[in-house]
């Protein structure tokens, strides 16, 4: 199958015009290495997957980067972090002769990593100012299908704009829950590999290249079936002292293997909206896979119908809706984390999604159903605030953008990433 263009390839080359370092992360398999060759085809490229290269590497950070003179892609870099202050050291020469010389910054180092656990340390004390940093994550729907891709973002007047001008297949239900137990992940689409033995080798690639050196030997059975029992609870605010319980490890043990889920890219936290009057809002995060495949296959789903009608489907459905806009948003070099929030209060007053722009605040619904009962109900909750609530989105199944009321719209699920 042919290359299938990302969206973030635009935001790659506008980062590698501007700093002389560019680091793509991203959960493994998700085609960070062929993205950066497709954008940098005529760059030299090395992989620290290679163990006469790797060992080079950790044991002699200068003559590695001797062998391997810039401008290099390096693979994997988190498995020689160690190179990083090496690549300091480079960066900061030639900037020394760049501004002696009046010269504009030039590209010298393009770092892929699967695991930014291991790698935030060193990032921000070698590369700090030097480096622009972006994520890539599976395919998203409007990737897969090609065309024009943009951030989403919640304005009525720019969804409607894009609506008119935009020729878009809506998806049926049912089409989009097969995409969703499908997943994004570019050997599934490209029909590479079959999704359940696919998914099978990569939760066993996933702990054994990444996982097994953070945690003790004798806990990688137990580190699998939690991440079975994190992938049921996606959508969810996350219950540590629930999760400890049912997994037999303590709370402590249970944040820091969410934290290597999170830095890996396999799931993102979207925290609670907090303000100066906001203290009655609960404080623990929601969890949202990144893969919709990956959690259906870790919630040993059968297939796609089953999923939809299952008790998982409205938490499924409302995690690939978060995931990509998440993924919208990041392939176009958005921190999705200072937009994306969600609400909740000790009266039970909950809402999906709020997108928070300066002192506008969208409130949005996620519904896998058409024409929900009252799903703007709670979206006058947020008055309490004292800023601008904007008209709201029930995200949902429906094939066009059109208003419930005086403060929100149904928006079809299709137009996120148009």
């Amino acid at each position: 199958m042919a290359y299938i263009t990302r969206a973030i390839e635009k935001s790659i080359i506008e980062a590698g015009e501007n700093f002389p370092c560019v680091v793509l992360y991203g959960p493994r398999q998700t085609g960070k290495s062929t993205t950066i060759e497709k954008v940098y085809p005529n760059m030299r490229s090395v992989t620290l997957d290679d163990n006469r290269d790797r060992y080079l590497a950790i044991n002699d950070p200068k003559g590695f980067l001797d062998s391997y003179p810039s401008p290099l892609i390096i693979d994997e870099i988190q498995k020689a972090p160690d190179l990083l202050s090496e690549i300091k050291i480079r960066i900061d020469e030639k900037k020394k002769i760049w501004l002696k010389e009046d010269k504009p910054y030039e590209l010298l180092y393009v770092l892929t990593g699967s695991n930014q656990y291991e790698l935030q340390k060193g990032i921000s004390e070698s590369l700090a100012g030097r480096t622009a940093i972006l994520s890539l994550f599976s395919f998203s729907h409007v990737e897969i299908e090609g065309g024009e891709t943009s951030p989403f973002f919640p304005d009525i007047k720019t969804l409607r704009q894009k609506e008119n001008d935009t020729h878009i297949r809506y998806r049926t239900k049912e089409e989009i829950f097969e995409d969703i137990f499908l997943g994004g992940m570019p050997d599934v689409i490209t029909k590479r590999s079959k999704r359940d033995i696919y998914y099978k080798y990569y939760v066993d690639t996933y702990i054994e290249k990444d996982v097994r050196k953070l945690i003790s030997p004798d806990n990688e059975m137990i580190f699998s079936l939690f991440m079975e029992y994190v992938a049921l609870r996606t959508g969810q605010e996350i219950n540590y002292e629930d999760i400890s319980r049912n997994i037999g490890i303590d709370v402590k043990t249970v944040k820091k293997w969410l934290s290597i889920l999170e830095t890996s890219g396999i799931i993102v936290l979207l925290r609670p909206y907090m303000a100066n009057v906001s203290k009655r809002i609960i404080k623990a995060p929601k969890l949202y896979f990144t893969d919709t495949g990956l959690a259906s296959y870790l919630s040993k789903w059968q297939n796609a119908e089953m999923l939809q009608k299952g008790a998982m489907g409205g938490a499924i459905y409302e995690t690939y809706v978060v995931s990509e806009i998440i993924k919208s948003l990041s392939s176009h070099n958005i921190d999705y984390s200072q937009f994306l929030y969600y609400y909740r209060d000790i009266d039970q007053k909950e809402i999906d999604l709020l997108f928070v722009d300066k002192d506008d605040i969208y409130p949005i619904e996620i519904k896998k159903g058409i024409a929900p009962s009252k799903p703007t109900k709670n979206f006058s909750v947020l008055n309490r605030y004292g800023k601008n609530i904007m008209p709201g989105l029930v995200l949902d199944s429906c094939d066009h953008l059109r208003p419930i009321n005086e403060f929100a719209y149904h928006c079809p699920i299709d137009l996120i990433g148009r």
